[in-house]
């Protein structure tokens, strides 16, 4: 069957800033894009997947929460005026901001994981222990929770089970303990602040050369910006207004986001329904999509972009049969 029509989620920036699209031949030879198809690209970054599409002809319409992206949306609205829309929303209003653009349903959707490197790169952003700046990570500055605030004045075992869940911290009851006894001296303002007493409670070295505060300001990341709880907002959304035929293409970068993203396409293509009275006897009445196929990042890619090591792309076809 044709790929006639797609869903992606994914992200992915190369190093020094400039934007590579993380998986993006293998989303656009998956998508099978052509002119006149309806794309919504959920998490805009930078624009590198949306030029991709409408150098393509696709209709695009771009959603971010960060303010940041707007300038390179302009550009791309300078160029294609006809063909590409942006607006400064989170993809969890992703079914609300395809109404209010006055489609019903669509051709295609790119939802953005994780953190571009202009986000990650700007000490300002607070997203990098490399360099000093604000305890943020804020995708949304406009308002809401800060790292800082989380560190700060969450209790120990929220903290712990934050590290623990999101960021897969084997270790985080040591790390909130070495947290816990300094803030009671002084309250954290800094990334390098946080990162210095992480390291502090961590000193072995990490497998692959990783800082020890990796998975802490990963936790931080999500929790913050409340990822987990916008994906699993977005993938219902995205299916109900995916055309049948319709790819759902989903790039997550750690085990969590791509956990989510498995079981979600397995509940929707799964033919019976496995239940511990009943086990596979019966039909599963939301099988909306086919069974999903994994892609990888090549070898070239990784050297080209070593972020895109981490990189797991997922692509689902919607069913050509609308059984919602």
């Amino acid at each position: 069957m044709a790929l006639a029509h797609g869903l992606i989620v994914g992200a992915g920036e190369g190093a020094g800033g400039e934007h590579i699209p993380v998986l993006l031949a293998e989303v656009l030879a998956a998508a099978r894009v052509w002119g006149g198809q309806r794309w919504v690209d959920g998490t805009f970054g930078r624009g590198g997947h949306s030029r991709a599409l409408l150098e393509r002809g696709a209709l695009v319409l771009g959603l971010d929460q960060d303010s940041a992206a707007a300038e390179a949306a302009r550009a791309l609205e300078a160029r294609w005026p006809e063909t590409f829309r942006w607006k400064q929303r989170n993809f969890r209003e992703l079914k609300t901001c395809v109404t209010e653009h006055g489609w019903d349903r669509v051709d295609g959707v790119l939802l953005d994981l994780g953190v571009s490197s202009p986000q990650f790169e700007s000490p300002a952003r607070g997203f990098s222990f490399r360099a000093e700046g604000p305890l943020d990570m804020r995708m949304d500055t406009r308002g809401g929770q800060t790292a800082a605030d989380l560190v700060n004045e969450l209790s120990e075992e929220e903290l712990s089970k934050l590290f623990y869940e999101h960021g897969g911290e084997r270790e985080a009851r040591r790390v909130v303990r070495a947290i816990a006894a300094r803030r009671r001296r002084a309250p954290f303002r800094t990334t390098t602040d946080l990162a210095a007493v992480v390291a502090e409670a961590l000193p072995r070295r990490r497998a692959g050369g990783i800082h020890p505060a990796t998975k802490v300001f990963q936790a931080l990341r999500i929790a913050v910006n409340r990822e987990e709880e916008a994906l699993l907002a977005a993938l219902p959304q995205a299916v109900e207004i995916m055309n049948p035929g319709a790819v759902l293409a989903v790039i997550s970068f750690h085990s969590g986001e791509d956990r989510v993203v498995k079981q979600f396409m397995r509940e929707h293509s799964a033919e019976w329904l496995d239940t511990p009275a009943r086990p596979n006897t019966v039909p599963n009445l939301h099988r909306h999509l086919l069974p999903p196929k994994r892609y990888l990042p090549g070898e070239e890619e990784i050297e080209r972009n070593p972020r895109a090591r981490s990189a797991r792309l997922r692509v689902a076809i919607r069913n050509e049969e609308d059984l919602s």
